[in-house]
């Protein structure tokens, strides 16, 4: 799981922009994969130079095993809005430097992402911020000309992503989005298969994923800011709100609708990555979302959907079934071997195929015994990625493999997850027309997909 941290006790806790010229530039959400070098590029054998947006724990955690044991690859500059954290971050990549033997520059820290962006030797970044910076993050990345990964979920307001595309072609930008389950050899395998028609036509796909963490919603009584945090940068965008510690974990940016759609986005967005990875064709096009959904209970800081049970109906007759975790145990993960909190089950007229990051099923015995034939761990589980989307990304900016995780794809699963969250929120049916960037003929439900920023922490 993703972004998890701990609690005390120990519990885990993780106007209108649409404009002629926006709704052009995605078009369909068929977007141009950007494979042109930034013009900064130094050179295919010199080492690509990374800066470090967002310092928390998956933050510091990505960046020590995807980039810093790296040698083709220099971490040099960290920013985050906490002190202690982007120092502490700075000193670990020093550290393994030092002792690893590895020629590198002193890695520097900010408090701003400007001043870290604004330095001509840095080639990339890795945006790991709270979900509500993501997209404006990125942004301020591609005008600065810097390849970007950035963290899933995408975003909260689908006008930024029009203005990211743009960018991103505008300056030559390659970009490479955080679900890291493609990279999954199981998942390779599994795509294979489906695309090949091993399983026959698709009749249906089912997805799940976890919908909350096992923690009460805190009530916010405010104090004053600490020092060495500044609360207004992390706030950014988003609207400012009175400053209590549960305010800035990970939790709140979760589940606090401020900063985020709650799980539907932020875990939905890996199994629905799948789904677009291998069906892209078919989900594409128009389609319905209506379901049913609870959110937390009203009074403390929580406030977005926690549970949901939503059906998707595609122009091209694709159906897909996306669920939470509490939902699916009664339905998909019954014909599950290994329950696992997330996954994306694709129903074919020969069978079908289960994907999940840790396990792998299918009805047909002979593509389960090879889809099962990876490296397991002793519990039966598949082994992990092995750190490798550090590398991955390497590979995409010097141009040696397409990009793995493109915008438009990241554009379709994260809009999936807004429209479940917005049929939910309205309590009816919605349609999403890609064409015109909007839900169809509901004023009000479109405005939900759309968030105004605050200043000066703008586009």
């Amino acid at each position: 799981m993703e972004k998890i941290e701990k609690n005390s006790k120990g519990k885990q806790t993780r106007r209108s922009f649409l404009n002629t010229s926006g709704k052009i530039a995605l078009g369909g959400v068929i977007l141009p994969t950007v494979l042109t070098s930034c013009s900064h590029w130094k050179g295919a054998n010199d080492r690509l130079v990374v800066g470090h947006i967002g310092a928390g724990q998956r933050g510091t955690g990505e960046l020590m095993d995807y980039f810093v044991p790296l040698r083709e690859a220099m971490n040099i500059a960290i920013c985050d809005t906490f002190k202690d954290r982007r120092e502490s971050a700075a000193q670990r990549i020093n550290e393994f430097y030092k002792e690893n033997k590895f020629t590198s520059d002193n890695c520097k820290t900010y408090l701003d992402m400007d001043e870290l962006l604004a330095r001509k030797d840095i080639d990339a970044v890795h945006i790991t911020t709270p979900d509500h910076w993501h997209l404006l993050a990125a942004i301020k990345a591609a005008r600065a000309g810097k390849h970007i990964m950035l963290a899933k979920p995408l975003g909260l307001s689908y006008p930024q992503c029009l203005v990211l595309a743009k960018e991103l072609k505008t300056n030559h930008v390659k970009f490479h989005y955080g679900t890291q389950q493609r990279s999954l050899d199981h998942m390779q395998m599994g795509h294979d298969m489906i695309r090949e028609g091993l399983i026959g036509e698709i009749q249906h796909v089912d997805v799940w994923a976890p919908g909350l963490n096992d923690v009460p919603s805190p009530v916010c009584n405010e104090v004053p800011v600490p020092a060495g945090f500044d609360f207004d940068r992390w706030t950014g965008p988003a609207p400012m709100r009175p400053y209590c510690p549960d305010r800035v974990t990970n939790n709140s940016s979760w589940f606090n609708n401020d900063y985020s759609i709650g799980f539907l986005g932020g875990w939905g967005a890996h199994p629905l990555d799948i789904l677009v990875w291998i069906l892209k064709d078919q989900v594409s096009d128009s389609y319905s979302c209506e379901g049913t959904g609870q959110f937390w209970q009203p009074g403390g800081l929580y406030n977005n959907v926690l549970s949901w049970d939503l059906t998707c109906k595609y122009q091209r007759g694709l159906e897909v079934h996306f669920m939470s975790g509490d939902v699916a145990s009664n339905t998909i993960l019954k014909d599950r071997v290994i329950k696992e909190s997330n996954g994306t089950t694709f129903f074919g007229t020969k069978g079908w195929i289960s994907l999940s990051r840790s396990s792998v099923e299918s009805s047909i015995p002979e593509l389960n015994q090879k889809l099962n034939s990876v490296p397991k761990q002793a519990n039966g589980r598949v082994k992990g990625e092995n750190n490798t989307m550090g590398q991955r990304f390497l590979s995409v900016v010097r141009g040696k493999e397409p990009e793995l995780c493109p915008l438009d794809e990241a554009i379709i699963s994260d809009t999936i997850s807004h429209m479940g969250d917005i049929a939910i929120r309205t309590g009816r049916k919605v349609i999403w027309d890609p064409m015109k960037g909007e839900v169809s003929g509901d004023p009000e439900a479109n405005k939900l997909y759309i968030r105004e920023m605050r200043a000066p922490y703008t586009i």
